[in-house]
C-alpha cells in the first residue's frame, strides 16, 4: 500500500458540531492567516446531530452579532414554560425550575443550525470536510498528538481493498481540538492513553430519543416548551420528557433516561413510546405523522466527571469535553462557548498546554460547578432527588460536598422482577425497525463492522446467564440480535441499522462493545433534528 498522502494545517478539528464549528469561525476571525479544517464523519453537516433543543442565545451573539438578521432556518422564540409530573393517567403541573427558565432563549433544530454555521464558517475560510471519518490519531515521535488519519474508504466486510478503495490521507497541525461530542471514538482513546480521567469520577451518560411530528393544523403553540418527569419510569430510574413546539405545525417529542438504570429488561426506546401515549400527550400527536427519528447519547457527569482537557498536541471541548448542563437541559451554549475559548486561547500562542486550566477558570465551569450535585442526588430516586435540586438551587450550589459519579455500566443488576405499568400502543413508530427508516440511516453493509465484540464468548456464556444479553433491549435500533440456528446461539450485530448513539459502548455491563468510525459519510441523515 503506497504511503499515505498528506495535509497540513495550523488547526485541525474533527466534528462540525456547534463547539467545532464556533472553534473554527472564531479562529479565522482572530487570524485569517490561520489555515483551519474542520473534519466531520457525517455525509453533510448536521445529517449526525440530534438534540433537542433551546438554546442559550449569548455564544452566539458574541461569535455573529448580526445572526438575527438572517437566523438559521428553524429559530423560534421560546414563550412559555411547562414542567409536568406525571403518572399513569394523570398530569400536576410543577413550578418551573429556574434553570428551566427560558425566557429570551430560542428552540432550534441543531442539526439545521450546525449546517447554517458550516456556511458561515466556510465564508470565513475555514476547509469544511464533510463526509470524511477521522479514523485514528496521528502520532509524532514523541508521542504527542500530530493529527488525524482519515479513514479508508472501500474496504470490504474482511478487510480487503474493493474496486472503489481510496485510502484516507492524513491530515497534520501542531494542534488538534477534538470536538467530536458525547463519546467520542478518539476522544475516548485520547482520555485512555493520557490518563486524563484519573482525577474525575467515572463520566455518567443518558439515552436521548426523539421524533420530529408534523401535526395537524391549530394544536401546536410556537415557542411552548413542556419537560415531564414520572411516568413510564419508575422512581429509581432518572429520566424524562420533552415537547419543543416549533412552526410550520411541527413539535420536536423526546424522551431522555439516564444510563444508569439497573434492569437488565429494561427497555427505553419502550418507555419513549409509552410516554407518548399518556392521556395528556397522546392528543396532540393523534392524526400527526412522523417527520423523522433517531437516538443519540448525552453525557450528564458534569463537573467531577470533568476530565483534563489538555495534552500534549490536543485539547477537548464541548460535549467531548462533558460540559453539558444536566439539570438546564442544555449544553449547546457551553459548547459554543469552550469551542470560542479554544479558539482564543490558541490564537494567544497555537499550544495547547494551559487550555485546561483557562477553562476550569471561565464561566463554562462556574456553571458546572453550581450545579454539580443535583444530577448525582437522583441516585437515591426520585423524591429525594428533587428536595436536593430544590436546596442546591436555593443554595446555588454552595454545599460544601461533593457527590459521586458511578460508571453507567455497573448498575445493572441480576434477577431483577420489575413490573412495569405500561399500556397498549397505536402511534407510530410501530417498532425499532421504523424508527431505523425515519432515521433515513445508511450503511455500505460491505465494510467492516464498526461495532467491535471485544470477547464474543461472553456474549453467549455470561451475559445470557447473568443479565440475558441486555444489548438486545437498550439498542434503539435493533443492532444486536440473538440468534439461534443449526450451528447454535450467537450474537448477530445488524450494523446497517446503527444511528451512532454510542450507548451501546457505554451501556455494555462487561465494556466489550467498541464503537468505532465505520467508513466517511456512512450512518443517520437527520433532517431538522
Amino acid at each position: 500500500m503506497s504511503e499515505r498522502e498528506t495535509m497540513e494545517y495550523d488547526v485541525i478539528i474533527v466534528g462540525a458540531g456547534p463547539a467545532g464549528l464556533s472553534c473554527a469561525l472564531r479562529l479565522r476571525q482572530l487570524n485569517p492567516d490561520l489555515s483551519v479544517c474542520v473534519i466531520e464523519k457525517a455525509s453533510e453537516i448536521g445529517a449526525h446531530i440530534l438534540s433537542g433543543a433551546v438554546i442559550e442565545t449569548a455564544p452566539l451573539d458574541q461569535l455573529l452579532p448580526d445572526w438575527r438578521q438572517q437566523p438559521p432556518p428553524i429559530c423560534v422564540d421560546a414563550v412559555s414554560d411547562e414542567l409536568l409530573l406525571l403518572s399513569k393517567h394523570k398530569a400536576r403541573r410543577l413550578p418551573t425550575p429556574p434553570q428551566q427558565n427560558n425566557h429570551g432563549n430560542v428552540i432550534v433544530s441543531l442539526g439545521a443550525m450546525c449546517a447554517w454555521l458550516g456556511e458561515h464558517a466556510e465564508a470565513a475560510g475555514v476547509d469544511v470536510f464533510p463526509g470524511y471519518a477521522a479514523s485514528n490519531i496521528a502520532w509524532n515521535d514523541d508521542g504527542s498528538v500530530g493529527g488525524v488519519l482519515i479513514g479508508d474508504m472501500g474496504i470490504d466486510r474482511d478487510g480487503e481493498p474493493k474496486e472503489t478503495f481510496v485510502q484516507g490521507i492524513a491530515i497534520h497541525a501542531p494542534v488538534t481540538v477534538f470536538a467530536e461530542g458525547c463519546r467520542g471514538h478518539l476522544s475516548k482513546q485520547l482520555i485512555k492513553q493520557f490518563g486524563l480521567d484519573k482525577d474525575s469520577d467515572p463520566q455518567t451518560y443518558g439515552i436521548g430519543l426523539k421524533e420530529l411530528w408534523q401535526l395537524p393544523p391549530g394544536r401546536v403553540k410556537p415557542g411552548h416548551i413542556q419537560h415531564s418527569i414520572g411516568w413510564p419510569l419508575d422512581n429509581n430510574t432518572y429520566g424524562g420528557s420533552f415537547i419543543y413546539h416549533l412552526d410550520q405545525d411541527r413539535v420536536a417529542v423526546g424522551f431522555v433516561v439516564a444510563l444508569d438504570y439497573a434492569d437488565p429488561e429494561f427497555k427505553p426506546f419502550e418507555a419513549f413510546q409509552q410516554f407518548k401515549h399518556h392521556p395528556h400527550i397522546k392528543p396532540l400527536l393523534e392524526g400527526g405523522e412522523i417527520l423523522s427519528s433517531g437516538a443519540r447519547a448525552l453525557i450528564e457527569g458534569g463537573w467531577q466527571s470533568l476530565p483534563k482537557l489538555d495534552m500534549p498536541g490536543a485539547i477537548l471541548i464541548g460535549d467531548a469535553a462533558g460540559l453539558m448542563n444536566v439539570p438546564k437541559v442544555k449544553g449547546t451554549h457551553q459548547a459554543m462557548r469552550s469551542g470560542m475559548l479554544a479558539a482564543e486561547h490558541l490564537h494567544q500562542g497555537q499550544v495547547s498546554t494551559g487550555f485546561d486550566s483557562k477553562l476550569r477558570q471561565s464561566a463554562i465551569a462556574t456553571e458546572l460547578r453550581k450545579v454539580r450535585n443535583i444530577r448525582p442526588g437522583f441516585h437515591k430516586g426520585l423524591w429525594f432527588g428533587l428536595a436536593n435540586a430544590a436546596w442546591e438551587t436555593i443554595s446555588f450550589g454552595r454545599s460544601p460536598w461533593t457527590l459521586k459519579n458511578h460508571a453507567d455500566h455497573s448498575a445493572l443488576q441480576q434477577n431483577l422482577e420489575v413490573q412495569y405499568d405500561w399500556v397498549d400502543r397505536d402511534l407510530p413508530p410501530k417498532d425499532r425497525l421504523a424508527a431505523v427508516y425515519f432515521a433515513s440511516t445508511e450503511h455500505d453493509e460491505d465494510q467492516p463492522i464498526h461495532l467491535q465484540i471485544l470477547e464474543p464468548d461472553i456474549c453467549i456464556s455470561r451475559c445470557t446467564e447473568e443479565y440475558g444479553n441486555p444489548c438486545t433491549r437498550f439498542c434503539p435500533a435493533s443492532v444486536y440480535e440473538m440468534v439461534t440456528d443449526d450451528s447454535g446461539t450467537r450474537l448477530q450485530i445488524n450494523a446497517a441499522n446503527c444511528v451512532h448513539c454510542k450507548t451501546c459502548d457505554i451501556k455494555d455491563p462487561y465494556q466489550i462493545i467498541n464503537w468505532v468510525t465505520p467508513e466517511g459519510g456512512a450512518g443517520p441523515n437527520y433532517r431538522n433534528m
